[in-house]
This record gives structure tokens, C-alpha cells and sequence, in this order.
């Protein structure tokens, strides 16, 4: 992994925002905007809040930059009330935070038949365990999250073999790359993490199946140069993008083929239903973690 030293922006959000602010820091050029602590042992948030944070690199760091980003967050406030208060803080990460922070914390984990590994933990495996190896960083998708978990299971359940995958948000590529291991004959993603198509293709490339995977870097343009439809598609994202881009996430959609969306909570459920049937998705499968919840979509 790279050892460019970068800045973190950091904005508490009160809950049921997130995504708000998930977004302008995504529209202030900061990249990979996440919810919570990168710590093991985080301080205690006040009640009601939760933690955003994004980043940049600290080579493109300056007084102005901070500034604009700044404003954009302040400029929220005019939504609603509950956004009058919102304050932006920045912190300089070492170079090499991401690497030592995760060979702390991380650790292997199953979904599934799935066993995913770090370079550096040695586990014994299970005789039909299906194995990844991940070298957590800086680009969103480590595996863990709930959201990534149950697509997941759904690739587990669902791939008979052969098919075309495409994941709209890649991140490192994992669920792509799972979809490879799984049974699918081609994969292909894009998101727009700065680095996050050679992350994707070095996990390919280390779990031996690199063949027939392409990874771009960019937004729902990138469908354009890639060989749509697909027989699955797959997006991990905020529920405000999978509403904006439900005619892409369909027309991207091989006849006969099916959609899984994640990246949604229990809040936002409704209006993303509502969105997939606007463009001829009937939901047919549903999984809740937490407050979290991932849907399978077909045509009706």
C-alpha cells in the first residue's frame, strides 16, 4: 500500500444525516466518506450523533482547501435546523497510519464459506472454506461491514456459475472478487476512489483470478465503457445514490438477471423499494442486520 501521508476530515452528524454529509464531503473532493471511528477503542460520541469521516491527501493540503470544505458543510445548515450546529475538523495521519492501524485491529473473518484472511495472520481453514486474502487500506471495503456481509451471502446463495458481475462502487473490489470465487465467469466495477482500481486489481490478482476482471475508476459514466448488461449487479452505497441511479443499476441489468443493493438503513428502506419499482424492479429478497438492510431486485 502507498505510504502518501494524508489529511482526515472529521464532522459529527446528527443521526438520520449521515448521508447528507456523507455526500458534501464526497462534492468537496474528499474521497471514501465512511461512518464511524477508525480506532479500536473510540471515545465515546455525545448522544445522538454520529461520526463522518473522509479524506484527502495531505500533498494537496492547504488553507483554502480546508476552508471550502468547511463552507460546504456550514452551507447545510439552511436544510434544517438540526444542521446549524455542524463543525469540520481536519488531523495530518502518518504515512503509514492506515498499514499499522489495521495489522492492529484487523482480523480474519467467515461470511459464509467465505474465509477472508490478512497477508500476515496465519489461520487454519476449514476443508471447504472458499479463501480470500485482503490487505486492509485505505480504500473503503474491508469486508466487515454489515452491508457487505449480506450481499455476500446473497452472491453465495444465488451464483449458479458462469455469470457476468458488475459491482457499481467497488471499493477494493471484495464482493467482485468474492463473486469470481463464488462461480462468476467475469467481473467488472468502478467507484470513485482516487487508487481504487489498482487496489481492486491487486486483490484479484492475489486471490489468482485477475482473468477476466476489469476495474475503472469514476462514477455511473463508467457503465458507458464497460460491456453492460450484466446478469448481476451488485451496489454497496448510500440509499440517496441507489435512488439516484436506479435507471442505471436496471439498464445495466442483463434480461433475467438480478440486482442486490446494500448501503441502506431500515430509515430509507421505503424510498429505495419505491425508486426500483419506479424503474420496473420488483424486490424479491431482503436481509436486515442492525439497522442495516440489503434487497434483491428483479424485473416483474
Amino acid at each position: 500500500m502507498s505510504k502518501e501521508a494524508w489529511i482526515e476530515v472529521r464532522v459529527l452528524s446528527p443521526f438520520g444525516w449521515e448521508e447528507l454529509i456523507a455526500g458534501a464531503l464526497t462534492g468537496a473532493d474528499c474521497l471514501g466518506a465512511r461512518e464511524g471511528s477508525s480506532s479500536p477503542h473510540p471515545p465515546e460520541l455525545p448522544p445522538g450523533v454520529s461520526l463522518i469521516r473522509s479524506h484527502y491527501r495531505a500533498a494537496l493540503d492547504t488553507a483554502l482547501r480546508r476552508d471550502e470544505i468547511s463552507k460546504a458543510i456550514s452551507a447545510l445548515r439552511v436544510i434544517d435546523d438540526e444542521l446549524s450546529d455542524l463543525t469540520t475538523s481536519f488531523r495530518q495521519l502518518p504515512a503509514e497510519d492506515y498499514a499499522k492501524s489495521w495489522m492492529k485491529v484487523w482480523h480474519p473473518f467467515r461470511c459464509g464459506r467465505l474465509a477472508v484472511i490478512a497477508p500476515w495472520t496465519k489461520t487454519a481453514l476449514r476443508e471447504d472454506d472458499i479463501r480470500m486474502e485482503l490487505e486492509p487500506g485505505g480504500v473503503f471495503g474491508t469486508g466487515r461491514h454489515a452491508t457487505t456481509r449480506m450481499i455476500l451471502r446473497f452472491l453465495q446463495e444465488r451464483l449458479r456459475g458462469g455469470e457476468r458481475v458488475l459491482d457499481c462502487g467497488s471499493g477494493t473490489g471484495i464482493l467482485a472478487v468474492a463473486a469470481r470465487l463464488f462461480g462468476a465467469g467475469e467481473i467488472a466495477g468502478f467507484d470513485l476512489d482516487a487508487g481504487s482500481a489498482a487496489v481492486a486489481y491487486d486483490l484479484a490478482a492475489r486471490n489468482g483470478v485477475a482473468e477476466n476482471a476489469t476495474f475503472l475508476e469514476g462514477d455511473f459514466s463508467c457503465i458507458n465503457e464497460l460491456s453492460a448488461p450484466y446478469e448481476v449487479v451488485v451496489a454497496n452505497l448510500y440509499s440517496d445514490l441507489l435512488v439516484g441511479h436506479a435507471r442505471e443499476l436496471e439498464a445495466a441489468l442483463a434480461p433475467g438477471g438480478w440486482l442486490c443493493v446494500s448501503g441502506l438503513n431500515a430509515l430509507r428502506e421505503d424510498a429505495v423499494r419505491e425508486a426500483l419499482a419506479d424503474v420496473g424492479l420488483v424486490v424479491t429478497g431482503r436481509r436486515a442486520r442492525g439497522v442495516w438492510r440489503a434487497l434483491v431486485a428483479e424485473r416483474g
